[in-house]
């Protein structure tokens, strides 16, 4: 059998995990660069019949799902990836496969990026190694200030009980919290209106859906204090990108963290790339050795599984 590993940017895939397992079975070619035309990739994935990606790296549709005839095992880094068409892929016969994961490192992120914001660290940074002005900014303490999350699953409380260590003030909101969940965290339950208007800091740790799918658009940009700093390494649709950039370009709030993108990798024209009240990470929320390693473990196991007759962590 042929597996192709996508997106491999690192070139570590197999460096972490025993591939050799698969030796005489299962020939591996590993691809580091992203492939994002559709024809390209049919071409370079139509004799394959194992495909391992990472996250939402690249789509599986049906329209390409349809154009893969061979394929017969795709595998998902962690159990949940919306840019894959499960519907067409079972109709296919394909057997879609997911791996753990674990919430801890997007929440570390999450306050680099916070932290790199408050503290103006990129441009005291570039000035220390370019000969620049010694201190030109003046930060922003966190003591005291008021962190608002949308979103309060796993990875917003691991982000509260930070902002906790820190002394903030923290509030949460979704359209199913409750204060049952939010009061032993000593996290306040507002609305969404009274989080966006009373947060110095708003994070999103939201699942995407139709329904969060533009959730913060200008209109909720507007309600932020116009110092506010707005954090999202969840998913980059549940923030309308065009009115963010006007509101940024305007200074109308603060500044912007962020680690998720409508289109990845991000042009290289992109206004988020240039604008100097954005600190930006090119998705990297899970890129961390302890997730890799599971991620490429798994998926070994995960073909394993396959060619006995006994798929595991199926998601089809």
């Amino acid at each position: 059998m042929r597996c192709a590993i996508l997106d491999d940017y690192q070139g570590v895939s197999l460096q972490l995990a025993d591939w050799d397992a698969l030796a005489g079975q299962v020939d591996v070619t590993v691809h580091r660069e992203h492939i994002d035309n559709q024809d390209q990739l049919v071409h370079t994935l139509k004799d394959q019949q194992i495909v391992v990606i990472m996250r939402e790296r690249t789509p599986f549709r049906a329209d390409l799902l349809h154009r893969l005839p061979h394929l017969k095992l795709l595998i998902t880094s962690g159990m949940r990836n919306a840019s894959i068409d499960l519907t067409a892929a079972a109709q296919r016969g394909i057997t879609v496969c997911g791996t753990a994961s674990t919430s801890t490192p997007p929440a570390e992120l999450t306050w680099a990026l916070i932290l790199g914001l408050a503290r103006h660290l990129v441009t005291e940074n570039n000035a220390f190694r370019t000969g620049g002005p010694w201190q030109s900014t003046v930060g922003t303490g966190l003591a005291g200030k008021t962190l608002g999350l949308i979103g309060f699953g796993k990875i917003g409380i691991q982000v509260a009980r930070v902002a906790r260590a820190f002394d903030m003030h923290v509030t949460a909101w979704s359209a199913n919290l409750t204060a049952d969940r939010t009061d032993p965290e000593d996290v306040r339950l507002v609305s969404k209106e009274q989080l966006l208007t009373g947060s110095d800091i708003v994070s999103v740790h939201i699942v995407l859906s139709d329904r969060t799918r533009g959730l913060i658009g200008a209109g909720e940009l507007a309600l932020m204090r116009p110092g506010a700093l707005l954090i999202n390494t969840s998913r980059a649709a549940v923030v309308d990108q065009h009115a963010l950039v006007e509101a940024l370009r305007a200074h109308q709030i603060g500044g912007a963290g962020l680690d998720v993108y409508d289109q990845e990798p991000l042009p290289a024209g992109h206004p988020l790339r240039t604008l100097p009240n954005v600190l930006a990470t090119p998705h990297l929320g899970y890129v961390t050795d302890g997730n890799y390693r599971t991620y490429f473990r798994e998926a070994v196991e995960n073909i394993q599984a396959f060619i006995a007759g006994t798929p595991t962590r199926t998601l089809t």
